[in-house]
């Protein structure tokens, strides 16, 4: 294989290890979108195909991973498909609103909010607390299917960065680990998706090979996610949430 050949693949490699890091930290924690779609974009997709062609990678992520978790025992149903199917009403909205919106005016403020997250992270009142019961029915069942309608119109517009406030909402309404709060995540990730990828699916907004190849990436970093997740403690998903909320942050307010 000659250099320039193998130069011609190098793009594809690329997209691959970046779905890779993508699936493992919307799985762990979230923001993995902010990586894969500028790529996508550098590599000549219009925003709006590009954000089509990434939601094909995050359905087969999510499938993925409630997969692993649920292999594992964690499980939140039929808290989870409640909640689900709210975000999938708002998601479809939301990805009718992404066919002409690139979303790039909302980075300083999706920083703002994943700092917010930050805080409330590291001075969680409940931090002390080892019995913490989960609140998965009556009025905290009621207030996360309000929520989880407009976390689905935001990820169904821009999806960057929705991993985070879910993990804000989950832990504080209901009561959950952060564990069961991932597994809840992805299982809601997946539902709305579904509703994403049709709405951009029916506007030909995907690039089916391109697609296929960030997939790639993606699947296997949430396989892999999902799996190391469930062995490690609540300290080190948290310490893992921190890092990652900080370095998307700083990338999204001075590298935008």
């Amino acid at each position: 294989m000659t250099p320039f050949i193998m130069q011609e693949y190098v793009p594809y490699l690329l997209l691959i290890a970046l779905g890779f890091t993508a699936g493992f930290l919307n799985t762990i924690a979230g923001g993995g979108t902010l990586l894969t779609l500028p790529i996508l974009i550098f590599m000549g997709l219009p925003a709006p195909l590009a954000q089509g062609t990434n939601r094909v990678a995050i359905l087969l992520q999510t499938f993925t991973a409630v997969r692993g978790f649920k292999s594992k025992g964690v499980s939140t149903y039929p808290f989870s498909l409640y909640v689900g199917i709210s975000s999938l009403f708002g998601a479809t909205i939301g990805a009718y609103l992404a066919l002409d919106f690139e979303g790039k005016p909302f980075n300083r403020m999706l920083a703002v909010v994943m700092l917010m997250v930050l805080v409330l992270t590291v001075f969680n009142p409940n931090k002390n607390k080892t019995n913490l019961t989960e609140k998965l029915t009556g009025m905290p069942l009621i207030i996360s299917i309000i929520v989880f309608f407009f976390l689905g119109i935001y990820g169904g517009i821009i999806n960057a960065g929705i991993g985070f406030l879910m993990l804000l909402v989950l832990p504080y309404v209901n009561g959950m680990s952060l564990l069961r709060s991932n597994a809840t995540k992805v299982f809601v990730v997946f539902v709305y998706t579904l509703g994403a990828v049709v709405v951009f699916a029916i506007n030909d907004k995907i690039d089916y090979g391109l697609a296929a190849v960030l997939s790639v990436g993606n699947v296997s970093g949430a396989w892999f996610g999902s799996r190391w997740s469930v062995k490690k403690d609540d300290k080190v998903i948290k310490l893992f949430l921190i890092v990652t909320v900080t370095a998307l942050s700083i990338k999204l307010w001075f590298f935008d």
